[in-house]
């Protein structure tokens, strides 16, 4: 039996690649290495924040959270009460409480560094819940977030706007960490204080992260039309600090009765070998598909 300070983990694993999530709490994946490399997640198992509801430990790696972001319902203690489910080649970690369960079922591929994640958020309390499924990914620093820009017009004048950014009360546009360009956006995940966080509409329906050499990519369905998004319409968002950053994925904002529920699934994959965080065009056009 494998531990993440003193909290039981298993693993999945194929060839190429390993994933260790906990056991009984969560669900939180722990640790995610390619061919034995060193954990591409940050281990923050110290930090912690004081809530309405006690101490929160993010302690590192992938969560399920719910949106919008408060102290009262979104840092919820999950130290307890996972039920897991395991089976080859898949493993579902389902949690409940404060009237609500959260599902994390992981399906790893049989051969290639590919794992495809549900997250469910289902209401099991008496009263209605407004929320979007949040499910955000904290990396170590040192490496390069990417996140694809609208291109093109939306109108047949170009007339209309293609693409709008979010931005929260402490980030500054002098930020070093932030570079703008017209095809993608680079936040470089360096230690720096205030944070930056930005968000946006990604209709791209993908971000990355380039660390070590590891190319990180997270795909997600494009925003739905039509449908309400938290934090002025963001689908996706990145966040660094001084201790990690992080990728974060968002689905519609919906109102669940008793027994509904609502997925957001996201499909990763590595590619080893990326000497340059340049990019070169290729490795660009990859990305696109």
């Amino acid at each position: 039996m494998s531990n993440f300070h003193d909290l039981p983990t298993h693993s999945i694993e194929n060839r190429v690649l390993r994933l260790e999530y906990l056991t009984t709490a969560g669900p939180r994946i722990v640790g995610l290495s390619y061919q034995g490399s060193n954990n591409l997640f940050v281990d923050v198992h110290e930090l912690f924040w004081n809530t309405p509801n006690g101490k929160y430990f993010p302690l590192g790696g992938h969560r399920l959270w719910s949106s919008p972001e408060s102290p009262e319902n979104t840092y919820l203690p999950d130290w307890k009460d996972l039920e897991l489910h395991e089976s080859q080649g898949s493993v579902e970690l389902d949690w409940h409480g404060y009237g609500m369960r959260k599902t994390l079922r992981i399906e790893l591929d049989g051969n290639q560094p590919k794992v495809t994640l549900l997250h469910t958020i289902a209401n099991v309390g008496d009263g209605e819940i407004t929320c979007a499924p949040w499910a955000i990914t904290m990396f170590r620093q040192g490496g390069i977030a990417i996140l694809p820009q609208p291109v093109g017009n939306v109108d047949p004048h170009g007339l209309l706007p293609n693409r709008s950014f979010v931005l929260w009360p402490y980030t500054r546009l002098s930020d070093a960490r932030l570079e703008l360009g017209d095809e993608f956006i680079h936040i470089h995940a360096q230690a720096a204080l205030p944070p930056i966080k930005l968000g946006y509409r990604n209709t791209h329906g993908w971000m990355a992260y380039w660390l070590e050499g590891i190319l990180f990519k997270k795909t997600i369905d494009p925003p739905s039309i039509g449908a309400a998004y938290p934090d002025g319409g963001c689908n996706v968002e990145v966040y660094c600090n001084n201790m990690f950053i992080e990728l974060e994925s968002l689905g519609p904002l919906v109102r669940l009765t008793k027994g509904d529920s609502i997925n957001l699934k996201e499909t990763w994959e590595l590619f080893p070998d990326l000497e340059s965080t340049s990019l070169p065009a290729e490795e660009k056009m990859k990305l696109r598909k």
